[in-house]
């Protein structure tokens, strides 16, 4: 079939797609018959579980009252009300809609930008953390670490400085990073993944290096920009990666999970004194930024559904369930198996494979990924490390069978000599 897939080389050896006909809770369902637990939420953005009734009844009903309008000229309730929800929890005052994670970053970096360029105090210079990931598009690749998905277009990205990624074996090198800042005024802002990098390799630090970065950035006068695309509703131990942080972004990204993996949202949060450098008479002043489907009302309906999800006692419930189910075999593994490293925080449960070849491209990516499909579980591996983020309607059981499929790669497979 001519459809060019996502983050795929094409050729003629290239295996089969599956092609799946329908989808329940945690399971996906093949035209043949079969049954594979998802373990990655199609690509983290599944939070409840595949075609959720609640959510599904919500687009629905919403489908029969209003399909879309142009946004910069109208407005609708269900796009009023998700901006009032997450300001409420975020403390950030005001919403801009994009379509995905990638836009909501871009919107991000120009909101950063013209915020000093309206004040008349230029900047340009933003700061990333050594291995981020923040997007395709222009503006978040170039936020993002310089790799075989960036390569081809180097030339054409701007320059960002970076700090080294926040563990005690880089803490040195951190600390003299921020102090160096000190004095600088060209620096518009810090983005970065809070507590966890998921394309990095699921890389886990501590909340207090966040801290102690939006500090830093702060001191000279730098916005703080909170990339929770990946790490919002509830993959790391709260609805918000920044809830457990003491430092607050001042711009929010969301996206992913944002809808409940139902429909494309892109969602940037800002507060209230950045969005003031843009409320002029002046024309130029203006952020002119856009998408034609900027604030679909069906969308705004899904994501207004999942909220209404999270405030139901029994969504927590079974969130802690899990949670607690991933430390014990967080726990299991590192006693069974000390020299295979395990990270583990919220839902997102990790481990790094023994292989000479390191990064994305090492062979674990799609050795393992076939190994477990003849079991029927879907799990991705981002090269050597394999993870497990399992929805929120799965159950302690499949998370032991899920551990298990890697255990037994790791005796079978991960251990020959050719790996």
């Amino acid at each position: 079939m001519p459809v060019w897939r996502p983050y795929t080389s094409h050729w003629e050896g290239m295996p089969p797609t599956l092609p799946i006909v329908r989808a329940t809770g945690s399971y996906l369902y093949t035209a043949d018959g079969r049954a594979i637990w998802d373990g990655t939420c199609a690509w983290w953005v599944t939070v409840h579980g595949h075609c959720h009734p609640f959510i599904a009844q919500a687009i629905a009903e919403q489908a029969h009252t209003l399909d879309q309008v142009l946004f910069a000229d109208f407005t609708h309730s269900p796009a009023e009300a998700l901006v009032e929800k997450l300001s409420h929890h975020t403390g950030l005052s005001w919403g801009f809609f994009s379509d995905d994670g990638s836009t909501a970053v871009e919107v991000a970096l120009k909101i950063a930008l013209q915020y000093f360029h309206n004040r008349g105090e230029p900047r340009r210079k933003f700061l990333a953390l050594e291995g981020a990931y923040h997007g395709d598009t222009f503006g978040a690749m170039s936020v993002s670490a310089r790799s075989a998905f960036t390569s081809p277009f180097q030339e054409l990205l701007f320059e960002v400085e970076w700090l080294p990624f926040p563990s005690h074996e880089n803490e040195g090198k951190l600390w003299e990073s921020l102090e160096s800042l000190q004095g600088r005024t060209d620096i518009a802002g810090f983005i970065g993944e809070p507590i966890v990098q998921g394309v990095a390799g699921m890389r886990m630090y501590e909340a207090s290096y966040w801290d102690a970065i939006a500090r830093a950035v702060r001191r000279i006068g730098g916005l703080i920009i909170a990339d929770e695309v990946f790490t919002g509703f509830g993959r790391t131990g709260t609805l918000f990666a920044t809830d457990a942080c003491n430092e607050k972004p001042d711009i929010l990204c969301l996206s992913k999970g944002l809808t409940g993996g139902f429909l494309p949202l892109g969602l940037t949060l800002v507060r209230q004194e950045v969005f003031e450098a843009f409320y002029s008479s002046e024309p130029a002043h203006a952020l002119y930024h856009g998408h034609s489907y900027t604030a679909n009302p069906l969308a705004c309906a899904a994501a207004l559904a999942n909220l209404s999800l999270w405030e139901r006692p029994e969504t927590w419930e079974k969130y802690h369930l899990l949670v607690e189910m991933q430390r014990t075999l967080a726990a299991q593994w590192q006693t069974l198996y000390p020299e295979t490293p395990v990270r583990q925080k919220g839902l997102i449960w990790a481990v790094e494979l023994p292989s000479p070849e390191k990064g994305y491209f090492a062979p674990h990516r799609h050795l393992f990924k076939k190994y477990a499909l003849e079991r029927n579980i879907f799990l991705r591996p981002l090269g050597t490390v394999i993870y497990i983020l399992p929805a929120l309607s799965s159950t302690p059981d499949e998370l032991i069978k899920a551990v298990g499929v890697v255990e037994s790669y790791l005796k079978e497979v991960a251990a020959a000599p050719s790996l």
